[in-house]
């Protein structure tokens, strides 16, 4: 079974898969959550209320409390670390810190689902942790069948 850090870096890397979460991150979702999701999809896990549940008591707070405050940092940086070469140094400081906690965060949510059954369960993982069908979530979906 590959690590779910391993598998959300392929999955990332295919065409399209960046846009794609960066406009559903934009729409509120949780890449981190929708990558997870399509791991354990990929592996046959069961979609369950209370693993739903389970995951999202794991990240939410570490989004909320870790991640979105490097990411608005980061961001609102953006336009004066363009002239700005120090700023621009601590910018790049705080993406690097940002994908870190990304990655803290996937180790987790491992952690967590590790032993759930991989039961060959065709669940809709993404549907489920997105709330609702979108372009974006097409894509992903898609790109996630070619895992």
């Amino acid at each position: 079974m590959q690590d779910l850090w391993n598998f959300a870096l392929e999955l990332y890397a295919r065409p399209g898969v960046e846009q794609a979460c960066l406009e559903l991150q934009d729409a509120g979702c949780d890449v981190c959550l929708l990558l997870t999701g399509a791991w354990l999809q990929d592996r046959g896990v069961r979609c369950l209320d209370e693993r739903l549940h389970a995951l999202t008591e794991v990240a939410d707070p570490w989004q909320r409390e870790v991640v979105s405050p490097l990411r608005q940092t980061r961001r609102h940086w953006r336009t004066a670390a363009g002239q700005d070469a120090q700023l621009a140094a601590l910018r790049e400081q705080i993406r690097k810190l940002e994908l870190q906690a990304e990655r803290v965060l996937l180790e987790r949510l491992q952690t967590l689902a590790a032993n759930w059954p991989d039961d060959e369960a065709r669940d809709d993982w993404l549907l489920a942790l997105a709330g609702e069908n979108s372009a974006a979530l097409q894509v992903l979906r898609g790109a996630a069948r070619l895992a």
